[in-house]
């Protein structure tokens, strides 16, 4: 479908003031015309679309299938539309800028390095959500988050930051002279695992080990899963990145390791124009992440 085939924006924002207001007084009110005016809007649309798009019972306003799923889409477009009109504008300038990360990545990665944002950036107000839990990255959402996979997230964009490989470790005290050559041997050990996350079973899948599962689980916040791995606690799945100087002092010992290029942290947000505290963030965020010298 192209523009010039879309319906009239009037009548579109008439359907969608309607949907909003769930009365047709109440969005000629939003829209600040006519009873009548809302009332032709709506006929005119329906017509145009060829289908019923309101049901009327009385004074009774309801929604069609097909009027249910316009209203949706109308919602989030005009949220969408609102939302860039005031990044370019910089209407929003005061709302505080949202991002969403896992608890592991703030601990091990950007809690070490925030303190330097804060002092080239003291005018932006940071709120920070650590989750394992998928932000709502919609209309009205999160501003940015900061999510580890292969940027394989549909409707968003995905800028790669922080390319690193998924590993198996456990501390040398807890492995010590064992011969691990498969993943089934560890079935057995305790394990640690973020809370929230499904890596462990999905690894042994992945591996081959469909239906096994370990016998003794213990989930923990992610910002406590580096700790427990480095007292002995269990064998974990993690990043290599966050473990990096302690597999080098050999006090964590890599037991498997699945490399990819195209898998690590990456930058994701709505497509179309950020904010400008969003865009002062995302930059500050590539300078750490090619910076050679680390925390």
């Amino acid at each position: 479908m192209t523009l010039r085939s879309l319906p009239p924006l009037a009548a579109l924002r008439a359907f969608a003031a309607l949907a909003e207001a769930r009365s047709v007084t109440g969005a000629a009110a939003l829209l600040n015309v006519s009873h009548a005016a809302v009332s032709q809007q709506i006929r005119a649309l329906e017509r145009h679309l060829g289908v019923p798009l309101v049901t009327r019972d009385g004074r009774t306003i309801g929604f069609t299938a097909d009027g249910a799923r316009l209203a949706g889409t109308l919602r989030d477009a005009f949220q969408s539309i609102a939302q860039d009109i005031d990044a370019i504008t910089g209407a929003d300038a005061d709302r505080p800028l949202q991002v969403s990360l896992t608890p592991m990545f703030a601990a091990s990665w950007l809690m070490p390095r925030i303190g330097g944002f804060h002092a080239a950036h003291p005018d932006i107000r940071l709120m920070l959500d650590a989750t394992p839990a998928l932000a709502d990255m919609g209309p009205g959402g999160m501003d940015l988050a900061i999510r580890f996979g292969r940027g394989d997230w549909p409707g968003l964009t995905a800028e790669l930051m922080l390319p690193t490989d998924f590993v198996i470790v456990a501390a040398r005290r807890l492995i010590g002279d064992r011969r691990i050559t498969s993943p089934a041997d560890l079935l057995g050990d305790r394990w640690l695992q973020e809370i929230g996350t499904d890596e462990v079973q999905s690894w042994l899948t992945a591996e081959g080990l469909t239906g096994q599962r370990v016998s003794r689980m213990t989930e923990l916040p992610g910002n406590l899963l580096l700790d427990g791995l480095r007292a002995g606690q269990g064998v974990g799945a993690t990043i290599r990145a966050f473990v990096e100087p302690d597999i080098a002092r050999g006090d964590l010992v890599v037991l498997f390791e699945d490399p990819a290029p195209d898998r690590g942290y990456y930058i994701v947000h709505r497509p179309g124009a950020l904010r400008p505290a969003a865009r002062r963030f995302r930059a500050w965020l590539r300078r750490e992440a090619a910076a050679p010298d680390t925390p």
